[in-house]
């Protein structure tokens, strides 16, 4: 018998009606407390062999309807290696549909937004770190639920370097990108990674949203709220991960940010700066500019001709964290967005965007990184 279930890390799906591989309807929960929706994340089982229609419906109410147009859903059945399906939306019927055809050559199948980034790996990523020698892992507090927010720290340099992803946890390739991250930074060979960890000591938050990121949610915390409009006042009562990871930077300082964003809409990798920042000098302006650009060198997957337009000077969100940490710290901070479809760029008709390019665009990072370190503070 076909069966839907998501009772699982990070899954989310609402079973309508599932009376054969023809005849399945789902939908999407909303983010608790909060009307974002968008990640999905469920198993299809028993359909081995079957030709099955997928219609996941009123998605035309979701956070972001500019991302079901040229999206493909993500398929596995091992869990490990993640491929896309056939995937076509139709905004006229069902309040917006989505409709994923897949025929399973196993008993289970998983199927999600983006692959996903389990809180198990999570912990496994952390664990391996703590183990190496040079790194220490700690814990900056815990989410609302309770969960740690970890932090990992290498490098012996004065320049202080701020690395974290997933304050919206439906965006699980900003995990993938940091498990680049730090294979690159923990590898003993590699020499852009020596040079970083001499000029710098570097302060990576893989998980800011533990807590959505269990629960399946698309881009807020266990009280409903976007953790990246919390970032001019956090509070331990709405965004006690912000609170958490802010009050860690005001203890280091910080040179260089970077928070690792995906956006639903957008077929490309960019970068959103912080233009309009009350206080934004030339070389904060300078350093952005030059940052893109040995970015956009250093690998085919970034590019510089869209993405957000920059605010007006002076117009700046200072909820949002590369403006706050920007304005706060003077130095250079950037958000960094790779796409949930594909880069229209150099398109994979097989994977879209993945998470091995997420973590190979983590290297480029850090190789364009390693360029500009001399001239950060």
């Amino acid at each position: 018998m076909i069966s839907i279930d998501c009772a699982f890390d990070s899954g989310n799906i609402v079973v309508r009606r599932c009376h054969g591989p023809d005849d399945i309807e789902l939908a999407i929960a909303p983010d608790h407390l909060s009307n974002f929706y968008q990640w999905f994340h469920f198993r299809l089982s028993g359909a081995r062999g079957q030709a099955c229609t997928i219609r996941i419906a009123d998605v035309g109410g979701a956070a972001y309807p500019g991302g079901w147009p040229g999206y493909r859903a993500c398929i596995s059945a091992d869990r490990q290696a993640w491929t896309r399906t056939e995937t076509s939306y139709d905004p006229a019927v069902g309040g917006g549909t989505l409709t994923i055809r897949v025929t399973p050559e196993t008993d289970s199948l998983w199927c999600a937004y983006f692959a996903p980034y389990s809180l198990e790996r999570h912990h496994d990523l952390i664990a391996r770190m703590g183990t190496l020698p040079g790194v220490a892992a700690d814990i900056l507090g815990h989410s609302l639920d309770g969960r740690a927010i970890d932090r990992v720290r290498l490098g012996v340099g004065p320049r202080q370097i701020w690395l974290y992803g997933r304050q919206h946890p439906g965006e699980s390739m900003a995990e993938w990108w940091m498990e680049g991250a730090l294979e690159r930074l923990t590898d003993p060979a590699d020499p852009v990674a020596r040079r970083l960890r001499q000029q710098a000591t570097f302060h990576i938050v893989p998980n800011m949203n533990p807590d959505g990121s269990f629960r399946g949610h698309l881009r807020t915390n266990a009280a409903g709220v976007n953790l990246n409009r919390e970032w001019h006042t956090p509070s331990p009562e709405k965004s006690p991960e912000v609170l958490a990871v802010l009050t860690a930077m005001q203890a280091s300082g910080v040179d260089f940010a970077l928070d690792v964003h995906g956006d639903e809409a957008i077929p490309q990798v960019f970068i959103a700066g912080f233009e309009g920042i009350p206080s934004i000098t030339t070389a904060q302006s300078m350093l952005l500019a030059d940052y893109k650009a040995r970015l956009e060198r250093l690998t085919p997957d970034f590019q510089t001709r869209v993405g957000y337009p920059p605010a007006a000077a002076g117009r700046a969100n200072l909820t949002m964290s590369t403006n706050s940490v920007a304005e706060r710290f003077g130095c250079l901070a950037m958000t960094l967005e790779m796409p949930f479809k594909d880069n229209d760029d150099l398109p994979d008709p097989v994977a879209g965007w993945s998470p091995e390019r997420s973590k190979h665009l983590a290297h480029a990072c850090l190789a364009a990184l390693a360029e500009v370190i001399d001239k950060l503070r």
